[in-house]
């Protein structure tokens, strides 16, 4: 889901200086007197403030200045329009994130033949192999071959048995989101098992950086990320012909753009492709488990077999519900109007995608589960030209996580002695979701001896 790069995490927390010049709130007509609401920043759950906010206004302002657009209309319009909604929003290299124009087309012809439907179906089988070694490992309790354990494994405090069917308790989001995106992420890339560790370590402390709204511990933790990064390019170099056959040593040699890519650019794609998405993996995982839990007669749906395509529509549907990617940013260009407010030019903007997804004059009822329905409107992976050019693999990806899940375990419940928390602005879903997992064959036995 690299549309949600790790710069794009400051869109509702503390905000970076723009690439633009940024009008001051006060000047803004329409915005005087506190004519707008407020969207507090940071807050502990922005799907619920939206939702508060939303029917009655379809913008909002938060404590930094931006503008928040929370209905589905307006920040269709803004993605749609890039001229006057421009992405250059940071003062460092996003790509292809905070480009524009033909720079922006340019950088896009390079990157999406990475993500074609032929070379999603040749990557399949190694990502059902990932979920499978991680499924095992859930069964069992055990350390994985890297020597890590699962934060809820035995030993590490948190699993457990559970009565005669052998559930044993485990984070959505640390211990299986998180661990499956590093592996799927690092064997996509060709990257190496030992970075496991590393990556989850960074993940972690990463989250913390970003719910500190500290610009210096941000900055830290991105210096550290583009240190692995280079950690990686560098041996490739130093071997040059002998290097490894993977994306990673593909990428170094792309010129697509008629040159090789320079190394800030490499390290920024890479930055994309893994920073952000590790994160986003992470989160859609726990929002999904939360739902298949809140939902059993779903969950019931999912383990009996569906198709791909109708488990990709049930996913995205999830996540239209409860989407984990709160916003991304944008800066006017020039003077314009949104929902009768004139916004001047260098305004900062934020498009707020968990709202949008959830507005009632789009979808009705915005927790009405319709995944057809809501289909054609569902903004999880944008809209525009800056729509994710890693949704096929993010939808791959989690459908893989899904259907292995779904087999390996016959249940998955809540957790008894906790429940699920939050996530913080910048980022939504859940920080946290405590699951138990029965192993199927553990609850056949429990079935026939019961």
């Amino acid at each position: 889901m690299s549309s949600h790069s790790l710069d794009e995490q400051t869109a509702n927390g503390a905000e970076e200086a723009p690439a633009h010049p940024s009008a001051p709130a006060a000047d803004l007509p329409g915005l005087a007197g506190g004519s707008l609401p407020e969207f507090p920043v940071p807050s502990s759950d922005p799907r619920a403030i939206a939702d508060a906010i939303r029917p009655d206004s379809g913008l909002a302002l938060s404590s930094t200045g931006t503008v928040v657009l929370l209905r589905h209309a307006e920040v269709v319009a803004a993605a749609h329009d890039a001229v006057t909604f421009s992405s250059g929003v940071s003062r460092h290299l996003q790509l292809p994130n905070g480009l524009d124009g033909d720079e922006h087309t340019a950088f896009r012809r390079l990157i999406d033949p990475y993500f074609t439907p032929d070379r999603m179906a040749e990557l399949e089988p190694v990502i059902r192999e990932v979920a499978r070694e991680l499924c095992a490992e859930l069964v069992t309790g055990q350390d994985d071959s890297a020597g890590n354990a699962p934060s809820g494994a035995a030993g590490a405090g948190g699993s457990h048995s559970a009565g005669t069917g052998g559930a044993r308790r485990w984070d959505a989001v640390s211990d299986i989101g998180a661990r499956f995106a590093v592996r799927a992420q690092t064997r996509w890339l060709g990257w190496p098992s030992s970075l496991e560790p590393v990556l989850l370590d960074w993940m972690a402390d990463n989250q913390a950086a970003t719910r500190s709204g500290r610009g210096e511990d941000t900055a830290e933790v991105a210096h550290r990320f583009d240190a692995i990064i280079r950690s990686v390019l560098d041996p490739r170099r130093a071997a040059g012909a002998q290097a490894p056959e993977d994306v990673t040593t593909e990428l170094m040699c792309d010129e697509s753009l008629g040159r090789p890519l320079r190394e800030e650019e490499l390290v920024s794609i890479l930055r994309n492709w893994t920073g952000g998405d590790l994160g986003s993996i992470a989160l859609c995982v726990g929002v999904i488990l939360q739902h298949l839990v809140e939902h059993p007669e779903l969950q019931e749906r999912v383990r009996s077999g569906v198709s791909a395509a109708e488990l990709d529509a049930i996913i995205d549907e999830i996540l239209r519900i409860d989407d984990p990617f709160v916003a991304n940013r944008r800066i006017t260009t020039c003077p314009v109007s949104v929902g009768g407010v004139r916004l001047p030019a260098g305004q900062r903007v934020v498009l707020n995608w968990t709202s949008a997804n959830r507005d009632e004059l789009e979808f009705g009822d915005p927790n009405a589960f319709d995944p057809h329905g809501s289909a054609e409107s569902n903004l999880v992976y944008g809209t525009g030209k800056h729509v994710c050019p890693g949704r096929p693999l993010a939808t791959m990806e989690l459908r893989v996580l899904v259907e292995e899940i779904t087999s390996a375990f016959s249940l998955i419940t809540p957790a008894p002695d906790a429940d699920a928390q939050r996530s913080v602005t910048p980022v939504g879903g859940y920080s946290s979701v405590p699951v138990l997992l029965m192993p199927a064959q553990d609850r056949r036995s429990a079935i026939t001896c019961g």
